[in-house]
């Protein structure tokens, strides 16, 4: 690793400790000096100061964030949540420390690719807020977007779950126990006077405002060449409903 790609990555590091104070409300310099450690050095602090970065407040007591500051701690910030929902949905990794190396690295109009891809996730698998990017403020779709709502499948039709995305613990841990996760394959069975799905050989009868909060990803054939036969005849028998 060059020493150009050193500076960017500690760089990158202090942005995001400033970042994650600024959103605690909190502007001493001596938080950031306990955030990074035995690393810290006075002299990046120096060169996000030339860079118009950060401002040093109140006797140099104090550090905040630049409105050009600001926005660049914002695209690391989106780029690793995005990074992580990537590798803990579609590649069922260990996604920390992948997403650490891949913020640095990536361009903003990869991470708005991957963003679209991934059907504009709301939050990382932390349940931290993904920072928007331009193209979920234009609300971008295109013809190979490859994740869509479970609510735009055909009854009779099968897919994988791509991610889950509830405000609400309780609820997700109790689709998790039900195997409504990511990977998890399901087959979308009936959707009046409820929505019933197949799923690792149950079917589970849920309200429409869940049925919304499940994304799948597309079959397409270089994907999907053969979905797996989900069990659950015609005769529906109601493991749960929730």
């Amino acid at each position: 690793m060059n020493h150009k790609t050193d500076y960017n990555m500690e760089k990158d590091e202090y942005l995001e400790r400033l970042w994650y104070m600024k959103m605690e409300e909190r502007d001493s310099i001596d938080v950031l000096k306990n955030a990074i450690g035995e690393n810290y050095d006075p002299k990046m602090v120096d060169e996000l100061l030339s860079e118009e970065l950060v401002n040093l407040l109140e006797g140099d007591t104090k550090i905040m964030l630049t409105k050009k500051g600001i926005e660049y701690a914002r695209r690391i910030i989106r780029a690793h949540r995005i990074a992580e929902r990537l590798i803990y949905d579609v590649l069922g990794s260990e996604f920390e420390s992948g997403a650490c190396e891949f913020e640095h690295i990536i361009t903003p109009e990869l991470v708005d690719s991957i963003c679209i891809l991934l059907g504009h996730p709301r939050k990382c698998p932390h349940g931290m807020p993904i920072p928007e990017g331009e193209c979920c403020k234009r609300s971008a779709k295109t013809a190979g977007i490859s994740v869509i709502p479970l609510t735009k499948l055909d009854v009779g039709q099968s897919a994988r779950i791509a991610y889950v995305h509830s405000q609400n613990d309780r609820q997700l841990h109790k689709l998790d126990s039900l195997q409504i996760r990511p990977k998890a394959l399901v087959k979308l069975h009936q959707i009046y006077p409820s929505y019933v799905i197949a799923c690792e050989g149950a079917n589970i009868a849920l309200d429409k405002e869940i049925v919304n909060s499940i994304f799948v990803w597309r079959n397409p054939p270089n994907i999907f060449d053969r979905l797996e036969e989900i069990p659950g005849g015609n005769e529906l028998e109601i493991k749960e409903n929730i």
